[in-house]
């Protein structure tokens, strides 16, 4: 394992994404996961309620690009990933996000156990213009 291959953990998941099927993604996380999405208060614990999340979000149309990764690893079978990344729905807007995955390779699979997505919680705001004095 190495940090290309977690990368293209990410890469797989968004993929999945585009398939538009919930039970696509699902199975991406294992069977204890924990979930703490983007665009829910709700902590999801299990395939099931993550599934629940899937069907809700991936109605918006969301594809994602990192904009920061950091690979670790960690004891053995496990590898995390944390950063930003951005997603655009289909109907144009934009969330920026801070995440977490931590991979834990499950009977010779990558499995992702654990899955936290925040929005960034500063809002960039327009610089304000200088007036000249008179």
């Amino acid at each position: 394992m190495n940090e290309e291959n977690v990368l293209k953990f990410f890469q797989s998941w968004n993929d999945a994404l585009a398939t538009g099927n919930p039970d696509t993604v699902t199975a991406l996380y294992a069977e204890d996961a924990i979930l703490l999405p983007t665009v829910s208060n709700q902590v999801r614990h299990n395939h099931e309620e993550i599934r629940d999340y899937f069907v809700n979000f991936l109605a918006k149309k969301p594809a994602g690009v990192i904009d920061e990764a950091n690979v670790r690893f960690l004891a053995d079978g496990l590898a995390i990933n944390s950063g930003v990344y951005t997603f655009t729905f289909g109907d144009g807007a934009q969330v920026t996000a801070r995440f977490t995955y931590l991979y834990r390779e499950i009977d010779g699979a990558w499995k992702i156990v654990e899955h936290h997505s925040s929005a960034m919680p500063e809002v960039v705001a327009a610089p304000q213009q200088e007036t000249a004095a008179a």
